[in-house]
This record gives C-alpha cells, sequence and structure tokens, in this order.
C-alpha cells in the first residue's frame, strides 16, 4: 500500500470561538446535556491491546491481560448497567459489531434497555487509519450491517476504535447514514462537519471524562476519577449559564465494572443526577436538539450541511 500524503491543514470545518456563538439552551432551559457512553467491546486473543501489565502485552498469548479486559463482557458490564440505570442515565453503547456474536446476551439487554448504539468498529484489535479504502468501506459497512441485523436498527451515530480515521472516514461514514461522529474532542458543544455527501456533526466526546486515559495513561485512582467527574460537570454546569455545554462520560466495563471503582462511578452519578437544569440524553437526541435549535446559526453553511 502506498503512503498516503496527510495535508498541512483539514477543510472539514472552520474555527469558531465558543464566545462568539449564539447561545444554545437545551430542553426546558437545561444548562447541560450529559450523555454516557459505554464502550461494549471485543479484542481479539492474539493481539495485544489495552494492558494491566503492559509488559506481558507481547506474550502470545497474553492471557493475563486478556483474561483482565474479559472481565468486562462477562462480570462489569452488569455492574455498570446496574448504576447507569439507577440514576436515570440512557446509556449510548460504542458496539463493536463482533460483540453482536461473540456476547449475544449483551445485545440483549440493550434492547431491553432501549438504549442507543453506536458503531465503534469491527472490534478493538484493529485502527481505521491503516486500511486501504476499500477495505475500510468494508468493515465500515460490516460494523453498521451486524449490529442492525442484530439490533433491529442501524447506528446513526460512530466512534471510532482508539479514535482513529483515515483521511475518508467522514466521507465514508455519511455516505454510509451516518450523522454524528464522537472522534473529535475538541469543543463543549457540537458542530456540523463537511462531508462530501449527506451531513455529519461532531459530538463533544472525551479523553479527560474518559476511564481509559485515567486509570490506563494518567494512573488515576477510583476515588479521583469520580471527583473529577464531579469537577467536570459542576463547571461545565456553571458555564452553562451563559450557553448551554454537553459533557461525555466514557467508560468500559473492564475498568469502571471493577466494584472498588463502580463505587464512584455511582457515587459521581448520582451527585450529577441530582441536579436541576440538567438533560440526560443520548447522543442522537443531543444531535436531533442541535440540528432542530442551533445549526443554522453557525458561519457557514455548506451543500453537505444543508439543513432547509
Amino acid at each position: 500500500m502506498s503512503e498516503v500524503m496527510v495535508p498541512d491543514e483539514h477543510d472539514r470545518f472552520d474555527y469558531s470561538p465558543i464566545v462568539d456563538r449564539p447561545k444554545l439552551t437545551w430542553p426546558d432551559g437545561a444548562r447541560i446535556a450529559v450523555w454516557l457512553i459505554p464502550n461494549f467491546e471485543h479484542f481479539h486473543f492474539n493481539k495485544p491491546s489495552a494492558s494491566l501489565n503492559p509488559g506481558l502485552a507481547a506474550l502470545q498469548p497474553d492471557v493475563l491481560n486478556y483474561a483482565w479486559r474479559d472481565y468486562g463482557a462477562r462480570v462489569g458490564v452488569w455492574r455498570m448497567i446496574d448504576i447507569i440505570q439507577k440514576h436515570g442515565f440512557k446509556g449510548t453503547v460504542a458496539l463493536n459489531s463482533d460483540v453482536c456474536d461473540r456476547y449475544p446476551r449483551i445485545i440483549d439487554a440493550i434492547g431491553a434497555l432501549k438504549w442507543e448504539i453506536m458503531g465503534h468498529g469491527l472490534n478493538n484489535s484493529g485502527l481505521l487509519t491503516f486500511l486501504d479504502e476499500a477495505s475500510e468501506r468494508q468493515a465500515i459497512e460490516k460494523t453498521l450491517a451486524t449490529i442492525e441485523k442484530a439490533a433491529g436498527v442501524r447506528p446513526r451515530g460512530w466512534l471510532s476504535p482508539a479514535l482513529s480515521e483515515s483521511l475518508i472516514t467522514l466521507d465514508v461514514l455519511a455516505e454510509s447514514g451516518i450523522d454524528y461522529v464522537a472522534d473529535w474532542t475538541n469543543d463543549d458543544q457540537p458542530y456540523p462537519i463537511r462531508v462530501k455527501s449527506g451531513r455529519m456533526h461532531a459530538i463533544p466526546y472525551s479523553l479527560e471524562t474518559n476511564d481509559y486515559p485515567a486509570f490506563l495513561n494518567m494512573y488515576q485512582s477510583a476515588e479521583a476519577f469520580g471527583r473529577l467527574l464531579k469537577d467536570q460537570f459542576d463547571l461545565l454546569y456553571e458555564d452553562g449559564a451563559q450557553t448551554g455545554r454537553v459533557m461525555a462520560i466514557c467508560l468500559h466495563p473492564f475498568l469502571s465494572g471493577h466494584p472498588y471503582r463502580a463505587k464512584y462511578l455511582d457515587d459521581a452519578l448520582k451527585h450529577i443526577a441530582s441536579r436541576q437544569d440538567v438533560v440526560l440524553a443520548t447522543g442522537a437526541e443531543i444531535i436531533d436538539w442541535y440540528i432542530a435549535h442551533r445549526a443554522r446559526d453557525w458561519p457557514y453553511t455548506s451543500a453537505e450541511t444543508d439543513y432547509s
């Protein structure tokens, strides 16, 4: 495969400082929309991935780290579901389509809860960045078709494995019916993205209020992560008095599904749900409200982002 030349700049969206935008207000005048994203994933047995002990990740097989991750699908996911439901949140599941075949009981649970599903690639053992165009198109379509067959609904949202994209990912996703993507973590509000056809929006996701980097990269304690979630919410809530904000809470059952971490997740969600003027929403609900009430206020409208 020939080397792809990445341009110095992209033309997907314009710079838009949040202080220059018209005020955004959520339903019933809420200050902040909070969406919670459980990542339900599958990892191949023969490939290195998220590791509690990185020094063993190159082993074949790496039983220690594989089994540690596998706790999420067997146990952690159920504890996480109970906590999310307890406090009235609605999950937007970032779903590897391999989960549909490997862990069908999880798909049954998502359906019973009526949570939203967004595509998250085939599995978490391969990245879109390294695929040629034909392979990427095939991977995206297989992901969406597999989820639609298993869950009965084709996803509208997308989170790439490891937030990885190629130069054409956004265009392929839009062609495939995806209208919002969580890979671009650069704002507290949704915004339109230029694509060749169809429409696309960025929705605020996070590498900060996210248990993966918190525990595996920044080595935070469970208590510190719970405090982080509450602090992030409190400041965004105050900011929301001027213009509405979005807070993403990004979770992985092999991390926050462990009891000693789940304890502090429970406390943080209780804190957030107890406040007034807060919308507990799915990703699609946030995007639909944004399109209906704010999309026309942006300083540009391209043919690809026509809201008429």
